[in-house]
């Protein structure tokens, strides 16, 4: 078996270890946080307050827990309506069925095949649009950066995503995600690993210091 092949073998507990490790973090600082804060802006979803970002990620989850998968399912119009439908909810039942959700979904997930691994690494993300939009640390790291990692690598290689290789000032040896490489040579990033998720998820990288070689920030967003 090659390196390659090592790398893209599937943990199906990977996912379900994303969501939990983000739950012992993310419910204790939401419950912590005053009633206002829910109300504040998320840069990385106009249009949407911190509220509606959490109303989203407890609706996704609680579809993927109850196996909920209309056509349409995960579109711009489904999770309008998903928030909607919380509207009148507290703000603790959101984070109530939040937490529920990362703690029930990852065994769902695990049994999945793949096809559902994604939305670990989306709760991920938004848990790090959240972090933003409270002026709090670790934005798209801390524990589950590992993990967050590996599932990047594998969902790019998974869509024939651009081949690159990332050099990041957090990890010893190179990550590299993306198709095997063709007739493009693969891109370059230099730089640190809360930058590259920012760049695939089509975050904002504004004073961030790195070095993108042959591939532009737009063909990375996974989303």
């Amino acid at each position: 078996m090659t390196t390659t092949d090592l790398h893209d073998v599937r943990d199906p507990e990977l996912p379900g270890r994303l969501l939990v490790s983000e739950r012992d973090v993310l419910i204790p600082l939401l419950r912590a946080r005053p009633e206002s804060d829910f109300a504040l802006p998320v840069a990385a979803c106009p249009g949407w307050s911190v509220r509606d970002v959490l109303a989203h990620c407890s609706s996704a989850l609680m579809r993927v827990v109850e196996s909920r998968f209309e056509e349409g399912v995960f579109s711009p119009e489904s999770n309008d309506r998903d928030i909607a439908e919380r509207a009148e909810w507290s703000d603790a039942r959101v984070v109530d069925e939040l937490e529920r959700g990362m703690t029930e979904a990852g065994p769902v997930i695990a049994k999945a095949g793949g096809v559902l691994d994604g939305v670990a690494l989306g709760e991920w993300v938004h848990a790090g649009d959240v972090r933003v939009a409270f002026g709090e640390p670790g934005a798209y790291a801390g524990a589950g950066l590992p993990d967050a990692l590996t599932l990047l690598g594998r969902i790019t290689r998974e869509r024939g995503h651009v081949p690159l290789q990332a050099d990041l000032d957090d990890l010893d040896e190179p990550l590299r995600l993306g198709a095997v490489p063709g007739d493009r040579p693969p891109a370059r990033f230099i730089g640190a690993a809360a930058t590259l998720v920012r760049l695939y998820s089509g975050r904002s990288v504004a004073g961030a210091a790195y070095e993108l070689v042959g591939v532009e920030e737009a063909e990375l967003n996974l989303f």
